[in-house]
């Protein structure tokens, strides 16, 4: 799946425009779906029927990425910006970032200070984005405008996807995995089961507007029923050395199988099914509780009268920065497990919430 990510990354598609990711997958799944269509919002959903009746499943992920938007051109040509999504001020100088703009991409850099005036400033103050600026290399606003710059332009960090290490390493540093990785995984997925014989209907949702706030999410799930639902996204690893780190989800160590996060309390049928699933076929895995993140799930199980939702986390270092690490087997493990989901679900399956036991 290296070199779909390796696509998927490269497309700028900042919360709310997600244009050009929205155009590419509904083109992608045009050869293996039943129908595909985009909706007001801009979100992707394709169906495709199995051989059998059964139950109605979606699938979703959501195609946009953290990102910025030009906010004001200064008189020298800098550009003040406001975020899209969530961002630590920390890390944001130096990085070099991609603005959109009619006339085409342009590279950017995000500007701060040289070394040699660290001594006459406080090197302990994080400054807070609104004082940041972006610098597209040019002398005046009048320059920036000709460049094609305006108030509104999209910005995402520069593309880039290369192995960490090397190849040996598996591991895999880019921007933009969460949640293209989870886009991959659904597309991959949709590819491996078209002519394979399953039950029921598939329901693929590429989302918009994930990252702030589940928007997406929340409108193309009112548009379908489902009787059960499973998300895809990252989510962020606590293997590192910092002191909040509790060692209870890793890299390398397979698909993130959820118990709770704070949009979502996952189905215990759901759950209960693809940890059966996950040890029956020896996938790799791990249980999932972390507050400190939500998904397109938490969205999605509220819809109508409630679906059923599960959701499989590929485990992410560095989340919402240029550099985000996944482990390609990770990614293989979450597709593997998502694929079983679909192929072995039963032709009266259902998932209720108190069991018949």
């Amino acid at each position: 799946m290296f070199q779909l990510l390796k696509t998927l990354t490269s497309l700028h598609g900042p919360c709310g425009y997600e244009q050009p990711v929205t155009t590419w997958i509904k083109n992608k799944l045009k050869p293996i779906v039943d129908e595909v269509e985009v909706d007001p919002l801009g979100n992707v959903i394709a169906r495709k029927k199995g051989t059998n009746n059964g139950p109605k499943m979606i699938i979703t992920a959501h195609m946009d990425e953290v990102g910025f938007i030009v906010k004001k051109i200064e008189n020298n040509g800098l550009l003040r910006f406001e975020k899209l999504g969530g961002h630590d001020d920390r890390i944001l100088l130096a990085q070099k970032v991609q603005i959109r703009t009619q006339k085409g991409l342009l590279t950017g850099v995000i500007g701060t200070m040289s070394a040699h005036f660290v001594k006459f400033d406080d090197p302990s103050k994080v400054r807070n984005h609104r004082q940041l600026y972006i610098d597209v290399g040019a002398s005046s606003k009048e320059v920036a405008e000709k460049l094609g710059i305006e108030i509104g332009n999209p910005i995402t960090w520069v593309p880039n996807i290369e192995f960490l290490g090397n190849e040996t390493t598996g591991k895999i540093v880019g921007k933009g995995f969460d949640d293209r990785a989870g886009c991959a995984v659904i597309l991959q997925t949709l590819e491996e089961v078209n002519g394979a014989s399953f039950n029921g209907e598939i329901i693929a949702i590429f989302t918009v507007q994930e990252e702030v706030g589940l928007r997406g999410a929340k409108v193309a799930a009112e548009r379908v029923t489902a009787d059960v639902a499973i998300a895809i996204d990252t989510t962020a690893v606590s293997d590192t050395p910092e002191e909040t780190m509790d060692g209870s989800l890793s890299l390398g160590d397979g698909t993130g199988i959820k118990i709770i996060d704070f949009s979502l309390i996952a189905h215990p049928a759901v759950k209960e099914k693809l940890i059966q699933l996950a040890r029956q076929h020896s996938i790799p895995f791990q249980h999932e509780v972390f507050p400190g993140i939500g998904t397109d799930g938490g969205a999605i199980s509220l819809a109508n009268k409630g679906i059923p939702t599960g959701v499989l986390s590929i485990p992410s270092r560095y989340a919402h920065s240029p550099v985000e690490v996944i482990d390609l087997n990770d990614l293989e493990a979450t597709k593997n497990l998502l694929k079983q989901f679909i192929l072995e679900i039963d032709e009266n399956e259902e998932f209720p919430f108190l069991s018949n036991n």
